[in-house]
């Protein structure tokens, strides 16, 4: 029972409907909990998404925002049809934000023993969850983003290509962190394969930490990559309109007699 109380406070206290403000990003974390994620793997997710967010880095670039806030929302996932969602739209605007939102992660987030039975990889179903959790976004943001960690291929759910293809054409930019895995003492390297065949849109990256401590960092850079480049079209368009210049006026009757006398002489 306190368990239920403190998600419902923190419900209440954090949770802000999605259209009572604009925020510069609407990130989805999509994050894998299949079969291949052992307890280690899904405690360096867990806590990698829990600091990240929560980094003073990460606050800075949002609060330098044209809108100063983004929205999150965190859901794993794994076969065809087994999403969770963890954390509903949630605006963060600030540490104590952040804070909140790192706290219900660190609690809510899978710990690596979740996925029983039958358990794939479907990328192409994260994706398919994640762009309607984005339609239904009712705020406007500048951004929105699908932010895919995983250690596999697609194996399971509808081609990746098609999923991929429909994200794209909503105008969503899917990012990936790639998590670092050792097969047979060998690495397993992905970053090619989510290159190819996951991420897209505008300015979408893929990133790959260069060992498991390293996650955090990664997600951290990513994280205000995402922030600082969605604003930057924005503020593009605001400098260009600021420095054009005014139209052209036309003389009024006494200037052109100062003009006409100045030439006469």
């Amino acid at each position: 029972m306190p368990t239920l109380f403190l998600w419902f406070l923190f419900m209440v206290i954090v949770e802000v409907p999605a259209h009572a403000a604009d925020v510069d990003a609407a990130i989805v974390f999509a994050v894998d909990i299949s079969a291949s994620v052992d307890r280690t793997t899904a405690k360096l997710q867990r806590d990698g998404h829990a600091k990240a967010i929560a980094e003073p880095a990460v606050i800075a670039a949002i609060s330098q925002g044209l809108n100063g806030c983004i929205a999150v929302t965190y859901i794993e996932w794994a076969s065809r049809g087994r999403t969770r969602s963890v954390l509903p739209w949630t605006r963060v605007c600030g540490m104590a934000d952040a804070l909140a939102v790192a706290g219900a992660i660190h609690r809510l987030a899978s710990d690596g023993d979740d996925c029983s039975g039958y358990c794939a990889t479907s990328i192409s179903d994260a994706i398919d969850a994640g762009s309607d959790l984005l339609d239904q976004y009712r705020g406007a943001a500048l951004a929105r983003i699908i932010d895919i960690s995983s250690n596999g291929t697609n194996n399971d759910g509808a081609p990746l290509w098609a999923s991929r293809a429909r994200a794209l054409a909503r105008g969503y930019t899917i990012n990936a962190i790639v998590v670092p895995q050792i097969r047979y003492g060998v690495p397993y390297p992905l970053v090619g394969y989510f290159k190819d065949h996951v991420i897209g849109g505008k300015g979408a990256f893929v990133i790959e930490p260069d060992t498991a401590n390293d996650y955090v960092s990664a997600l951290r850079r990513k994280l205000i990559s995402e922030v600082s480049s969605a604003t930057a079209p924005e503020r593009a368009r605001r400098s260009a309109r600021n420095a054009s210049p005014s139209p052209a006026r036309s003389a009024t009757k006494a200037e052109q007699s100062a003009l006409l006398a100045g030439r006469g002489q």
